[in-house]
């Protein structure tokens, strides 16, 4: 029912698609084949996302209603031009070669194995304790609304630019905002989280919607999260230009800071993002370009702890 496996051509690469009819999106009847040209469309966009991070893949072998696994290790058959990076877990004393995308083929091939969502660390293989980009994520509590999330993001925009850090927003794909700054790699997870819970207790000193409470059971339930946990090692979020495993194959997407008082995250699917990419290009082009030091920010979780702030658990204790 899912039809006879296809030849897609990637740049100077070929990718088999088996099953390409198969249905993965229920609310619209986008199917397998619609995912890889999906993310064909973004592949500057994608690729520039994950290249030469660690990537956990999200898959989903029946489609988006079906079975979901969470899959470090690169699933068994890859080309021989699909590369890896040997990650070490100390908690369990076990290592994963992981996806290290260079290359458009690496994305289409994923999704052959069933991968709908990417989720990349946040530092690269080449000093893979070291962290380049630092994650701040609104994370709405149950009865926060999205105009709560517009909120906040302009809180966080303002508290960047006095900063001179520059952000690159995106939607998260479900009910939240993303916002990416690079930085240099010359400090461990821990440095790199601690520096990202102060500018959240910054955020939330200015924002009476920001609720830190360590226990999500213990929030305010109309509040923000700013999730600077996302930062811990091996911690991952969906890239930009991921698409989510929900049935309306809805896509996290990278936007203006203009754009965020009127943009809902459904606005951006695997139908409307592709037209949006040929118009705009990708958004997040000058990441690379943008790094900010996190020495200042560090000095405040110093100011801040000496103030008796409370510090949050170690996760990799």
């Amino acid at each position: 029912m899912a039809g006879p496996a296809i030849e897609l051509a990637v740049g100077d690469r070929t990718v088999a698609l088996s099953s390409p009819d198969r249905v993965y999106f229920p609310a619209r009847g986008e199917t397998k084949l619609d995912l890889a040209r999906y993310y064909l469309a973004v592949s500057e966009g994608i690729v520039r996302a994950l290249r030469d991070r660690p990537c956990m893949l999200h898959r989903f072998p029946t489609g988006v209603d079906g079975e979901k696994v969470h899959q470090k290790r690169l699933p068994r058959g890859a080309p021989d031009w699909v590369e890896t990076v040997r990650i070490h877990f100390p908690r369990w004393d076990r290592t994963a070669d992981e996806l290290c995308v260079q290359h458009p083929a690496d994305v289409v091939w994923a999704v052959q194995m069933s991968t709908v969502e990417f989720h990349p660390w946040n530092s690269r293989r080449t000093s893979v304790e070291m962290p380049d980009e630092w994650r701040i994520d609104l994370d709405p509590m149950p009865d926060a609304s999205y105009a709560d999330v517009r909120r906040v993001a302009g809180v966080v925009h303002e508290v960047l630019d006095e900063l001179g850090a520059t952000g690159f927003p995106k939607t998260s794909g479900g009910k939240g905002l993303h916002v990416y700054v690079r930085v240099p790699p010359e400090h461990g997870f821990a440095d790199v989280r601690r520096a990202a819970h102060a500018f959240a207790r910054e955020v939330g000193r200015r924002c009476d919607l920001v609720d830190l409470t360590w226990w999500r059971k213990d929030r305010d339930p109309a509040s923000i999260f700013v999730d600077y946990n996302q930062n811990a090692r091996d911690h991952t979020i969906a890239a930009a230009y991921s698409v989510r495993g929900v049935p309306e194959a809805v896509v996290s997407t990278p936007v203006r800071w203009d754009e965020i008082d009127d943009a809902r995250p459904g606005d951006f699917t695997i139908a409307t993002v592709p037209a949006r990419f040929a118009e705009l290009g990708d958004l997040h082009a000058g990441i690379d370009d943008a790094v900010f030091g996190i020495d200042e920010l560090l000095e405040g979780a110093d100011r801040d702890a000496h103030e008796g702030a409370e510090e949050p658990p170690d996760l990799d204790a």
